[in-house]
């Protein structure tokens, strides 16, 4: 079976252009390899959307054109990103084939005529005559729920207990669909652990949904995950776990091709192969201290930047955040689609010495505050002294002249 494996499509009025760009080809690609089956594992949506938004008819028309070709799987994500619901409105699409939604747990055959047979519980006893695939379907786990069940303490490690043992639990059926000679199939979005996240940051908690053992333990020929929206895969004995990662680059620094995974699965294993996308390109500079025109300058000659969106990032001390020329910095970049400049400026702190209210005299003042912040006293006293002796005009020529 050839499986289109999309995730992390996150529409919204934000995103939409580079979302819609990037699905859009896509959808295409995938029509093109003849696919039997596309399935979407999470977020496909970036937040709640109003059913009236331009976000909302640009999905719906690209998850139509996939039904239109082949059966369709969406697979409930994070809840801050789908809430739940926002998936119902793709059953009643009606495309050529039907597109299913995999809100709970739950094990889901593709019959030979291209419908979905969902199990009455969570598994099925026996598989279903007449399956082309079974699907086991774990959606994002409320972990709020768990925490009111086993307290907050505990909450992080019982849902890594319970769904490694659902994962055990959906083995037997697995197993006997292999022997069929029935493909099988494991899609979920959470974290598995040891992961790499977009931006090159290993995913090593405690707290995290998977491991690759627990996974495995499923029985399935592929495992296809969503969420971490870097593309990587495990292997064992034929057998693959992978995430699609997302299909647009949505944010700066981000690592790797952005895409979607075209899966060749059997009974025995799987293969698969990413099919990079058109995402758009993001560049990022980061200077500790005022960016250096120079660099900049030979960056924005060196690199082709039409179409590429740039953020230059510094940070400077509060007094010298008036050396940073925005201006400059943005027509050096002046062929790229963005320019973003962040800076982060480093608020001066006022030094108070303890006690120095109680002293009398000025210079024992003066003493006090160069005791509390470390600063050599006998400059300070000179100065001070300067200023009872000498008027401002004779001060002022002694420095002009260089005189001490």
């Amino acid at each position: 079976m050839r499986i289109a494996h999309f995730s992390d499509l996150h529409y919204c009025a934000k995103h939409l252009l580079e979302v819609d760009r990037c699905f859009t080809f896509a959808v295409d690609a995938a029509i093109a390899a003849g696919v039997d089956c596309a399935l979407i594992s999470g977020d496909a949506t970036d937040h709640a959307l109003d059913v009236h938004a331009p976000a909302v008819a640009a999905l719906a028309r690209n998850v139509r054109r996939l039904a239109d070709h082949c059966p369709v799987l969406m697979l409930q994500g994070t809840f801050s990103h789908e809430p739940p619901g926002t998936l119902e409105v793709f059953r009643l699409l009606g495309g050529h084939f039907p597109v299913h939604v995999a809100d709970r747990i739950e094990q889901v055959a593709l019959m030979s005529e291209g419908n979905w047979l969902p199990c009455q519980g969570w598994r099925f006893d026996e598989v279903p005559a007449g399956a082309r695939a079974v699907f086991s379907c774990i959606p994002t786990i409320n972990k709020a729920t768990v925490a009111a069940a086993v307290g907050a303490t505990e909450a992080a490690g019982a849902v890594g207990e319970h769904l490694a043992l659902l994962l055990q639990g959906f083995g037997p059926t697995n197993a006997a669909a292999r022997m069929s000679g029935v493909p099988t199939i494991g899609v979920s979005h959470g974290t598995v652990y040891g992961c790499i996240t977009e931006h090159g940051v290993p995913m090593a908690g405690f707290d995290h949904e998977f491991t690759t053992g627990t996974l495995f333990s499923a029985g399935v020929s592929a495992f296809l995950l969503g969420h971490i929206h870097k593309h990587q895969m495990w292997e064992w004995g034929g057998r693959l776990i992978a995430y699609a990662g997302s299909v647009a680059r949505l944010h700066y620094g981000e690592e790797g091709e952005k895409g979607f995974l075209v899966w060749d699965i059997d009974t025995a294993g799987a293969s698969c192969t990413m099919v990079p996308t058109p995402a758009r390109r993001t560049i990022e500079l980061a200077f500790d201290g005022p960016p250096d025109l120079a660099t900049l300058r030979g960056y924005a000659q060196r690199d082709d930047l039409a179409g590429t969106y740039v953020r230059v990032r510094w940070t400077v001390p509060e007094e010298t955040r008036e050396w940073v020329d925005r201006d400059a910095i943005t027509t050096l970049f002046g062929a790229a689609a963005e320019v973003r400049l962040e800076g982060r400026v480093i608020p001066a702190v006022t030094a108070r010495a303890a006690g120095i209210s109680r002293v009398p005299t000025l210079e024992g003042r003066v003493r006090c505050w160069a005791q509390g912040t470390q600063s050599p006293v006998d400059p300070l006293l000179l100065a001070l002294a300067a200023l009872d002796l000498q008027t401002p005009a004779q001060i002022a020529g002694d420095l002009l002249s260089g005189r001490p």
